[in-house]
């Protein structure tokens, strides 16, 4: 029986697919191969299943794996405590604005999200927490990181805790924040991974092309004639990258400024250039 000794635990739409991939080059560090479980915010928990997700450890330092939802869900950060306490945690924060704008340009594409206009879906969303629309579609709740990263602070030792800001961490410097990382799970911090480009964000500029993108039948055969990687190509090329509608961005603002000034205190860092 194999148990992770850290967790990825979000946020969503911050890097954590990035990081997930260069931890997982480390020849001291066993990543699940099943990234996002989410285990821990599921409706059951059942750790033979659970452990199951390590089975392929043989000398690894270091044992994680990655599951966005931990961060947003309320139940996670107790169960966690309860069954892995001594594990480390990390987490990525994006400006908060940007993070729910990028969330709502993914399910959009992925025709989960139903309406096409951002200040449309950010005014729906109470009702649609109300009436218990899926998680993902909380765009703006999930951007509340102070009352979220509480529930990890009242119940973990703060040395257990690593946070980064995506902005300033792992867009400014990735390199030194990977080597952080590895010292923060005591592996060796002299490896240095090949670094992948993930989570294009944007709208799609052509409808029909983007459609091919998407798991479907016509997908599988293409991709019988045509490279992954050209596909992917393809779909990034497709995407246009917008911004976030100014009367927007304000709104949301003034809604997470009293957060991101208790978060600021919370984990000791900077985050002024959140509040422009």
């Amino acid at each position: 029986m194999v148990e992770p000794n850290f967790l990825i635990i979000g946020a969503a739409r911050a890097g954590t697919t990035s990081l997930y991939s260069c931890l997982a080059q480390h020849p001291q560090i066993y990543m699940s191969p099943r990234k996002e479980p989410n285990f821990f915010a599921g409706e059951r928990v059942n750790m033979e299943t659970y452990y199951s997700f390590f089975e392929g450890v043989s000398n690894e330092i270091a044992i994680g794996e990655a599951s966005t939802w931990y961060l947003y869900s309320k139940k996670a950060p107790e169960r966690i405590r309860n069954h892995i306490p001594k594990v480390k945690l990390i987490a990525i924060l994006r400006n908060p604005v940007d993070r729910a704008y990028s969330h709502f340009l993914l399910n959009l594409r992925a025709y989960r999200e139903p309406l096409t206009s951002f200040a449309q879906a950010v005014r729906e969303e109470d009702n649609r927490i109300h009436n218990n629309w899926r998680l993902d579609l909380h765009h703006k709740h999930m951007g509340f990181y102070y009352a979220q990263l509480k529930r990890y602070f009242d119940l973990f030792e703060r040395n257990k805790i690593k946070i980064y800001i995506y902005e300033e961490d792992l867009k400014g410097d990735i390199v030194s924040m990977l080597q952080d990382t590895f010292r923060f799970l005591e592996v060796d911090d002299a490896f240095i991974p090949n670094i992948p480009r993930y989570h294009v964000s944007g709208s799609y500029k052509n409808k029909a092309l983007h459609a091919l993108s998407q798991p479907s039948p016509i997908k599988s055969a293409l991709k019988l004639l045509i490279p992954e990687r050209a596909l992917e190509y393809i779909k990034n090329r497709n995407l246009e990258k917008t911004e976030v509608p100014s009367e927007v961005r304000r709104q949301l603002l003034q809604e997470y400024r009293a957060d991101i000034t208790k978060l600021q205190d919370l984990i000791q860092r900077d985050l002024s250039v959140w509040l422009e």
